[in-house]
């Protein structure tokens, strides 16, 4: 626990080095593509960190100014099956980006989804011994959370303090500053297989990179994709990429629940392939051209040639009706549509005050997903665009690209973590208590 304390620190001080010299590559490695931007930070107020522990601490101004996206190789699941083809795969992405950017970058800010994030709900209680709450009191009310026995092999990826009360107040968003006799703080703490971290760091380093940061992909999704008033009311973000969706839950505009779920859009194409017997990349093709799944009368009379290329003329030649690959494309859906309210179930998600769900990520856009997730999750269900940031390039504005626009708003915008705070060495907690995922039932 204390070796990854001091590396997640080591990494937010390299982030800073990275906006001193104002610039920073974004990766997002996915299993279908992995995108990088390049981000130029601009304006005297770089390094002002602002005072304010929570959403959007420490602001700043960037602008994009060179994106690339490579097809992924080696990537399943949302994580590192092959070193050496993710390593070129990363490195095509990287130099096209700092060739169109014109600049040449030292660090990366990465997001990956798998590694089996698992979500826990920490408190800790602190008794003040001056009445005003110091910086350092809020380190020790954050050392003193319950760390449940996280088992082996496994790393806090995130750790953020989500609401602190001061007395009988709660619901502060900083209470340094404010009077009170004892403090009190609800932390959320993600942790994913510390395989998964470590084959991705290594693979970064071999691309001649420093990694400044590391982030879920279903957090930064939500940061993108979720409008403000969906953050701090309570909404779900559901981020169906290509070989995982991810979940992440916002209420007070902090995430405080993350899964995923180990299917997404490559298992729907790879069901095409199978049940019309034609290669992966034909298959594809047809499903972002004619796929669906909502069957009209109409789709039995529309016929699609498959036109693949296997030398044998009658077998290339042949049709199929829409109906058809509907019919295999929506139980593929509907899979994974159950699995993803199972975890929101889990998760006590009909507890919150309102329960927004938004579909983002490159696997959302097939038509009439709307339609039935609002049948499978329940009624508010909405299509999710990541935000227009300053200099996005027309083709990355899609829901494929949430996760890469969120990273940059990660990037320039980090919400406060345990490791920000001087947390007293001997206080690291290390203790095994409670796992607990409906603890934010009993706060909000």
């Amino acid at each position: 626990m204390t070796d990854l304390y001091q590396s997640q620190r080591a990494m937010r001080h390299m982030r800073r080095v990275a906006m001193q010299r104002g610039v920073i590559a974004i990766l997002d490695v996915g299993s279908s593509k992995i995108a990088c931007l390049i981000l130029r930070f601009d304006g005297p107020d770089v390094l002002r960190e602002a005072e304010g522990i929570g959403p959007m601490a420490g602001q700043s101004s960037f602008r994009i100014i060179g994106a690339a996206t490579t097809r992924s190789r080696g990537v399943r699941f949302g994580e590192i099956a092959q070193m050496n083809e993710t390593e070129r795969a990363i490195r095509t992405a990287v130099q096209a980006a700092q060739k169109m950017a014109n600049v040449r970058v030292d660090h990366a800010i990465a997001c990956f989804s798998g590694a089996e994030p698992r979500s826990y709900g920490l408190a800790g209680e602190w008794d003040l011994q001056d009445s005003v709450v110091t910086e350092q009191d809020v380190a020790r009310v954050l050392a003193a959370c319950d760390v449940p026995d996280i088992g082996q092999g496994r790393e806090v990826m995130h750790a953020q303090p989500v609401n602190f009360a001061l007395d009988h107040r709660s619901g502060l968003g900083d209470p340094r500053g404010q009077i009170g006799n004892r403090l009190a703080c609800d932390m959320h703490m993600l942790t994913v297989e510390a395989a998964a971290i470590q084959n991705l760091l290594y693979c970064i380093k071999r691309c001649d990179l420093e990694l400044a940061g590391i982030a879920s992909s279903a957090y930064v999704s939500g940061f993108s994709s979720l409008v403000e008033d969906e953050q701090e009311l309570g909404a779900a973000c559901i981020d169906m990429g290509g070989g995982s969706t991810g979940i992440s839950i916002f209420i007070k505009k902090h995430m405080i629940y993350a899964d995923a779920v180990r299917m997404g859009g490559d298992h729907v194409t790879s069901d095409i392939s199978k049940g019309l017997q034609v290669p992966i990349a034909t298959a594809e093709r047809i499903k972002t051209r004619h796929g669906g799944v909502v069957a009209t009368g109409m789709d039995d009379r529309e016929m699609i040639e498959i036109g693949a290329d296997s030398g044998d003329w009658d077998k290339d030649r042949r049709t199929v009706s829409r109906t058809e690959l509907i019919g295999i494309m929506r139980p593929r859906v509907e899979e994974i549509l159950e699995e993803v309210r199972a975890r929101l179930d889990a998760a006590g998600f009909d507890h919150l005050p309102s329960q927004q769900i938004v579909l983002t990520g490159g696997a959302s856009q097939i038509p009439g997903l709307d339609g039935l997730a609002a049948r499978v999750l329940g009624q508010r269900v909405r299509l999710g665009r990541p935000l227009r940031v300053q200099g996005l390039p027309q083709a990355t504005t899609g829901p494929a690209f949430s996760s890469a626009v969120g990273l940059c708003l990660f990037a320039a915008h980090p919400q406060d973590e345990w490791w920000d705070f001087d947390i007293p060495s001997e206080r690291i907690p290390a203790r095994s208590l409670k796992r607990a995922i409906r603890w934010f039932r009993d706060n909000w």
